[in-house]
């Protein structure tokens, strides 16, 4: 932690940066995000276990980026996040810096290639409490899937919170909101929530980093974030693709290469 805020304080006072995105103390033992502009609040930062927020989901905010170069307090799937948002056109090198956290330590990384290359250290992991759930709903037959998912999404409020959560969740107009015509049910009912979490896992098919922000973020408790994981599976083995695994990749669900294999299709 010390040498977390001793970095906010060389980065601000040397006008590297002009916010440092990162986690302080909020109610209970929680954290929560908060955007440091001023030497004097360094010490307002904190990094523990507690701190699982992806906080790259502010990268992308307009009145985050008006602010000037941002560094960001990054773990690794905050990292993840931003090689994927500059393989979308989404980010420049020049206007983040990570303050990587990994094994216990804190890095500088300042350009996508060190992240690339920092991540390549990194084991990819789902919690056992995910992959268990996931083994579960994977040995389920499609009845017994669509009955499981049936009675979780029956519990969607449609508060949105998994989607507001989600750093790959940028368009500022979601294809949710749109009314002239409009494409997804409003309601929160059977039909409008399913549609809603299976257009949303599309959209993120190949592009999940797998942070698991949005399930964390769901007020009534929807493992929300399995959908994404097993999309985001399913593109990685149907074209070897990793969402967040480089800044120059290409998304996979928006290229078309001749020796594809076609097994997706049924």
């Amino acid at each position: 932690m010390e040498a977390l805020q001793a970095k906010a304080r060389e980065l601000l006072a040397a006008g590297t940066v002009k916010v440092v995105i990162g986690y302080g103390e909020g109610t209970g033992d929680t954290r929560r995000p908060i955007f440091v502009r001023a030497v004097e609040r360094a010490g307002d930062l904190v990094v523990d276990a507690a701190c699982t927020q992806n906080l790259a989901t502010y990268l992308t905010k307009a009145e985050v980026r008006a602010l000037g170069r941002m560094a960001i307090v990054a773990l690794p799937s905050t990292l993840r996040s931003i090689l994927q948002l500059a393989a979308e056109k989404q980010l420049r090198e020049e206007n983040v810096l990570a303050l990587a956290v990994i094994d216990g330590g804190l890095r500088e990384l300042a350009t996508f290639d060190a992240i690339e290359e920092a991540l390549a250290t990194v084991p990819d992991a789902l919690s056992d409490a995910d992959q268990k759930l996931i083994d579960k709903l994977t040995a389920m037959s499609v009845t017994e899937r669509r009955a499981f998912w049936a009675e979780e999404l029956g519990r969607c409020v449609k508060c949105y919170a998994c989607r507001s959560s989600c750093p790959m969740c940028y368009c500022e107009r979601c294809t949710m909101d749109c009314n002239r015509p409009q494409w997804i049910p409003v309601a929160s009912h059977a039909i409008g929530n399913l549609e809603y979490h299976m257009v949303r896992a599309m959209h993120l098919a190949g592009r999940c980093v797998e942070c698991g922000t949005c399930g964390k973020a769901c007020p009534v408790g929807i493992p929300v974030h399995l959908l994404t994981f097993f999309a985001e599976q399913s593109v990685r083995r149907q074209f070897g693709q990793k969402g967040g695994a480089s800044a120059k990749l290409d998304y996979a669900m928006s290229t078309f290469k001749p020796d594809d294999k076609e097994t997706f299709i049924r």
